[in-house]
C-alpha cells in the first residue's frame, strides 16, 4: 500500500494526511487502555448531546433513536467484556463512535454535530470524578463511623498524651481517636466542593471557540444532573483545577491517614505494646518467626507520598500550557485514575482494620484493633503527666501561672531524684515547695482526675468524649 492509499478510516482526521501515523506514534500518543474507564460516562454523555441535538432539530428523531439504541447495544458489549478496544482509534471516544458507527451507520457519524473531543473529554472526566467523589464520600463516613466506635469502647481508657514525641499530659484513648474523625470529617468537606466545581458542563464548548450550532447546553447540563455550565469555551476545554483539587483534597485525606498509621506503628511496637493489629491486617518474617509487622499502615504511609507526588504531577503538567487545549492533558488521566484507586483501597481498608469485620460464621463483628488500656496507663505515669495539674491546683490557690509553673518544676525535680511519680510524693514534701498545698492535692495529680477536670468543650474529659461521639453519630447517619 502506498502512503496516498492508506485506510482513511482508521483516523477521525486522516483525509488531510498523505501517510499513517506510525505505529510507535500509535503507542505513544494513545489513551485507550487507560482512558477507556470512562465508558460509561462517555456514553452517558453522548446520549444527553444526541438528546438536545434532536430536540434542537439538528439530527432527526430517527437518528436519535437509532444512536439510543446503538449505544444500548455497545454498554451491553463493554460490560460483557465483548467489546473490542482498538489502538488505531486512540482513546475511548472513538472506540465508541467507531462501533457506534458500524452498528448504526450515518447516524453514529452525526453524534460528533456540535462537539469535539476537546470538551468531551472534559465532560466524561468530571462524570467520572463525580461519581468516584459521592463513593469516596461514603467511604470516609464508614471511616468516620468505624473511629467512633473505638473512641466509645474506650472513652475512660487513659492514654499519654504527646508533644513532642515526650509524655505530655493523660488523655482519652477515646479522644485521641475522635481527633482523627475531625481530620475526616474536613476531608468530607473539602470533596464536597471539590465535587461542587467539578460538576459544571463543559459540553457545547467544541474545540475552543463555541459552535455554530443552536446547543441547548443548560438542557444538558440539567440531563446530567451538573449544576450549570461553563462560562467560558476557551477555559472550558482547557481547565484542568477540578483534577488538581481534587488531587489536593485525595493528599491531604492520605495525609491523615499516614498520620494515623505512624501512631498504629509505634503503638503496636514492643517498645510501646499499646495496641494489636489482627492478624489479617500484618504479616510475619521470611527469617524472624516473631515477627508480626504492620504492612498496612507502613503501606498506607508509603502511598501517601505516591498520592502527593501525582498531585505535583498535575500542577507542573498545567503549569505552563498556554490556552486552549493541548496534548499534555492526556497526561492528567494516569496520575488521577491512580489517586482515585489508592485512596478508595486505602479508607476501605482502614476503615475494615480500625473498625473490624463482621465474622461469616459467627455473626459477630470482629475488631481489628486490640486496646492493651494497661499499657497506655503505665506509660502515663512515665512522663510526670499531671505537672501542669499541680500548677492549675496552685493558680486556684492564688498563685500567678509563672510562678506556678516555676514551683512546679522543682516539685518534679525532686520526685525524679527519688524515682516517683508526683503523686507518690508526700505531703509534707509537696507543702515544702508551697505552703497552700494540702491533701486535696492527690486528687488532681492522680491520672483520672485529670482526666475528668478538663470537662469544657473539645476537652478530653470521658463525659466531652461521649458528647462528641453523641454529635458524630447524628451527623453520620
Amino acid at each position: 500500500m502506498s502512503q496516498n492509499q492508506f485506510d482513511k478510516k482508521s483516523q477521525a482526521w486522516s483525509a488531510l494526511f498523505s501517510e499513517p501515523m506510525s505505529d510507535l506514534v500509535k503507542r505513544y500518543t494513545s489513551s485507550v487502555f487507560f482512558d477507556k474507564r470512562l465508558w460509561q460516562a462517555d456514553i452517558t454523555g453522548s446520549l444527553a448531546h444526541a438528546d438536545m441535538l434532536a430536540a434542537q432539530g439538528i439530527i432527526a428523531a430517527e437518528d436519535h433513536a437509532a444512536i439510543q439504541k446503538g449505544m444500548a447495544q455497545i454498554w451491553g458489549e463493554i460490560e460483557s467484556g465483548a467489546f473490542e478496544w482498538k489502538l488505531d482509534l486512540e482513546d475511548v471516544h472513538l472506540n465508541i463512535e467507531a462501533r457506534l458507527t458500524q452498528l448504526v451507520g450515518d447516524a453514529g457519524k452525526r453524534l460528533h454535530t456540535g462537539r469535539s473531543r476537546n470538551d468531551q473529554v472534559a465532560t466524561d472526566v468530571r462524570l467520572w470524578l463525580r461519581s468516584e467523589i459521592d463513593l469516596i464520600g461514603e467511604l470516609l463516613v464508614d471511616l468516620q463511623k468505624s473511629l467512633v466506635d473505638v473512641a466509645e469502647a474506650n472513652a475512660e481508657v487513659i492514654l499519654p498524651g504527646f508533644t513532642h514525641l515526650q509524655v505530655a499530659q493523660p488523655v482519652s484513648f477515646g479522644h485521641h481517636m475522635l481527633a482523627y474523625v475531625e481530620m475526616f470529617s474536613r476531608d468530607a468537606e473539602r470533596f464536597a466542593e471539590v465535587r461542587r466545581r467539578t460538576n459544571r458542563l463543559p459540553l457545547g464548548s467544541a474545540a475552543l471557540a463555541g459552535t455554530s450550532y443552536p446547543l441547548d447546553r443548560e438542557r444538558v447540563a440539567k440531563t446530567l444532573a451538573m449544576d450549570g455550565v461553563c462560562q467560558n469555551s476557551l477555559d472550558a476545554v482547557s481547565d484542568r483545577d477540578f483534577a488538581i483539587e481534587f488531587t489536593s483534597a485525595a493528599s491531604l485525606t492520605m495525609i491523615h491517614i499516614s498520620r494515623m498509621s505512624e501512631e498504629l506503628i509505634i503503638w503496636m511496637s514492643q517498645n510501646f505494646g499499646f495496641i494489636k493489629i489482627a492478624d489479617r491486617f500484618t504479616t510475619g518474617s521470611s527469617i524472624m518467626p516473631q515477627k508480626k509487622n504492620p504492612d498496612v499502615p507502613e503501606l498506607a504511609r508509603g502511598k501517601t507520598g505516591r498520592v502527593v507526588g501525582h498531585l505535583m504531577g498535575l500542577i507542573t503538567l498545567m503549569k505552563g500550557q498556554p490556552l486552549a487545549y493541548n496534548k499534555d492533558n492526556q497526561e492528567d488521566k494516569e496520575p488521577l485514575f491512580d489517586t482515585v484507586d489508592t485512596l478508595k483501597d486505602t479508607l476501605r481498608i482502614f476503615s475494615e482494620m480500625i473498625g473490624g469485620q463482621v465474622n461469616a460464621a459467627t455473626g459477630k463483628k470482629e475488631g481489628g484493633i486490640s486496646v492493651n488500656a494497661e499499657a497506655m496507663e503505665r506509660a502515663a505515669l512515665k512522663g510526670y503527666a499531671t505537672a501542669t495539674d499541680l500548677a492549675d491546683y496552685l493558680v486556684k490557690k492564688g498563685l500567678p501561672f509563672r510562678d506556678a509553673h516555676e514551683t512546679v518544676a522543682h516539685a518534679v525535680k525532686a520526685a525524679q531524684s527519688h524515682a516517683c511519680d508526683l503523686s507518690e510524693l508526700p505531703l509534707a514534701v509537696l507543702q515544702g515547695f508551697h505552703a497552700s498545698i494540702e491533701k486535696d492535692v492527690y486528687e488532681c495529680l492522680s491520672l483520672r482526675g485529670s482526666l475528668n477536670a478538663r470537662n469544657i468543650l473539645g476537652g478530653t474529659a470521658p463525659a466531652q468524649v461521649r458528647a462528641q461521639i453523641a454529635r458524630h453519630r447524628a451527623r453520620l447517619v
